[in-house]
């Protein structure tokens, strides 16, 4: 390839990896939906986009090395301490009667459905095992289920990957070493690829020890660090056994995301970034590699494959997984109904195919074609029936907005009363008792002390709120704790403005608009109310009566949009209007 068609190959898989990425954004759908046909599609009109063309031999290192930075930064937002109980256990048997029955399964139809020998059958089922937190966290963002849901499931995308890799990695070694047969499994293999992991995640522990603990480098240089030990240490596991640098990477997220001391910060804006960028040029370039010759032979008996994994396999390994636990019958269901394909499945089967068809095995030509389709068929399948799916089984969040207000003085009070009286789901939390006992005199769900504790830990979360509305006589509290709330809500996060001019340590300062307008701040509400104005609510239908302020609309799908700044929120007939009355005149 010359100079000038290789910068035409790199501009245009970033430009539909991003592009692809932002257009499923705003469609609110999973990006592997718009990236795989991109890829797929520029593939068969152009020869720049396909990455062995690109780079050559390093394709196949590189696409390792990327996924081990998408495993390690799923590891650093996997919380220890919610692996506990049911979830633990439910998550160890969909991962070990998963490869079972998932592997057994593609063995026993492969042969028949799509004319390939056992040997591929199995190289095949090894490689579909696999699930993944890159397309399990979006579809979950999208259903909003609970979180004994949420966690079983990203749990067991982001642990059964790398443990689907080395069984890859060894199954391919097993075939190469019977002469491109079926053979033996190597149990000793699959234990010393697991070791030598586990020894590299030990040794990535160490290092960033090192970097972010005993030298205390800074967010720049300790988030180079970092990068520069998962690379590393993938590396030196992939060169002593194939795939071994996805269990050393994850095994190291999951350390410095748990043991104290590391102190890692909730939002990681870097490698966010780094990591969905990677996301899209995996799967445009690896999508680019499938061509139509291969894709149209195995279509239709792929997508019987499909049908049997989704439709048989999953339903019977979660009946048995999740038997005799605490989960409800519509959380089993779900989780039955949830395990699309990712980019590990992808990765492996574009190093396996080629390697495996230029040693001469018949069939491994549709190793990559198949897999391409099950991901594809998989992923579209459960992001457009996810959410529905969730809904019928009740174990989707809930359609109206459930606002926590954290403040308890009079006029919070009777917002949050107001708010009721309109169709909302209120919770409250409040430091100061006798502020407690007039929530809880109100009629108003309050918050116990351990859930606001648990909301400001940064990998917390606050199941079922929809927005937050920080209203407490504290101003510095309410601009702190807007930050800190931000990753703990499926949701916006708002304070009261502070009085102006006030000498606040922070609260003069934090970027953001506030609630219900400059002209209504925080003292300016409270007295007011203390004056006589009080909350109401009225259809948006009618005018709003003189001298009140509309503060908040309630839409008629039950989603609540504040005042912010100085835009006051549009409201249609069939919403409903919470309007602050105008202070009684004293005499």
């Amino acid at each position: 390839m010359s100079t000038n068609d290789i910068l035409l190959g790199i501009g245009l898989i970033v430009a539909l990896a991003v592009g692809s990425q932002i257009l499923a954004s705003r469609l609110r759908l999973p990006a592997l939906i718009l990236l795989l046909p991109a890829g797929f599609t520029a593939g068969a009109l152009t020869d720049v986009v396909h990455a062995d063309r690109l780079v050559g031999a390093a394709a196949s290192p590189l696409v390792s090395l990327s996924v081990a930075l998408i495993l390690y930064d799923a590891g650093l937002g996997l919380d220890l301490r919610h692996l506990e109980g049911a979830t633990r256990s439910v998550v160890v048997r969909l991962i070990v009667l998963g490869v079972l029955l998932t592997w057994g399964t593609v063995m026993a139809l492969g042969p028949v459905l799509l004319g390939v020998p056992v040997a591929v059958a199995s190289m095949i089922g090894v490689i579909l095992v696999v699930s993944g937190p890159t397309v399990v966290g979006p579809l979950l963002e999208h259903v909003g289920p609970s979180d004994r849901i949420r966690r079983v499931l990203l749990w067991e995308g982001s642990l059964i990957d790398p443990v689907g890799g080395i069984l890859g990695a060894v199954v391919f070694h097993s075939l190469v070493a019977g002469g491109l047969q079926t053979g033996h499994f190597r149990v000793g293999a699959f234990l010393g690829g697991i070791a030598v992991g586990l020894a590299g995640g030990a040794a990535g522990t160490a290092l960033l020890w090192l970097a972010l603990r005993v030298l205390r480098l800074g967010e720049t240089l300790g988030t180079l660090a970092q990068l520069a030990t998962v690379v590393v240490v993938a590396a030196g596991c992939d060169i002593l056994y194939d795939d071994t640098g996805l269990i050393a990477a994850i095994v190291t997220g999951l350390a410095v995301a748990n043991l104290p001391g590391f102190d890692m910060p909730a939002r990681r804006p870097f490698f966010e970034t780094l990591v969905q960028l990677i996301i899209g040029l995996l799967f445009v370039s690896i999508a680019a590699t499938v061509t139509p010759r291969l894709v149209v032979p195995v279509l239709l008996p792929t997508l019987a494959l499909v049908a049997a994994l989704v439709l048989v396999t999953r339903p019977l390994l979660t009946l048995l997984s999740t038997a005799r636990t605490e989960l409800r019958r519509g959380e089993r269901a779900f989780i039955g109904w949830m395990a699309p394909r990712g980019i590990v499945a992808a990765s492996t089967a574009t190093t396996f195919s080629a390697s495996l068809a230029g040693a001469g095995l018949s069939g491994a030509d549709r190793i990559l074609p198949v897999t391409f389709l099950v991901i594809v068929a998989t992923v579209a399948l459960y992001a457009l029936t996810a959410k529905p799916v969730a809904e019928r089984l009740g174990v989707a969040a809930p359609a109206r907005a459930r606002p926590f207000l954290v403040g308890g003085a009079p006029w919070v009070v009777d917002l949050a009363v107001c708010l009721r009286a309109a169709g909302l789901d209120v919770l409250m939390w409040a430091p100061l008792a006798e502020q407690r006992r007039r929530i809880e005199e109100a009629g108003i769900e309050l918050a116990t002390g351990e859930l606001m504790a648990a909301a400001t830990d940064p990998r917390a979360r606050l199941e079922g709120v929809t927005a937050v509305l920080l209203l407490t006589d504290d101003d510095d509290f309410n601009a702190l704790a807007r930050v800190v709330l931000a990753d703990s809500v499926d949701g916006p996060v708002h304070r009261i403005g502070p009085p102006p001019g006030s000498q606040g340590v922070v609260a003069p300062y934090t970027a953001g608009d506030t609630l219900f307008g400059p002209g209504l701040p925080r003292h300016t509400v409270a007295a007011r109310h203390e004056r006589g104005a009080r909350f109401r609510a009225q259809p948006a239908s009618a005018p709003p009566p003189a001298g009140h302020d509309t503060v908040l609309v309630v839409r008629h799908d039950g989603r609540l949009e504040p005042a912010l700044g100085d835009r006051p929120p549009t409201a249609s007939d069939d919403d409903t209007l919470v309007l602050l009355g105008p202070a009684q005149e004293t005499s």
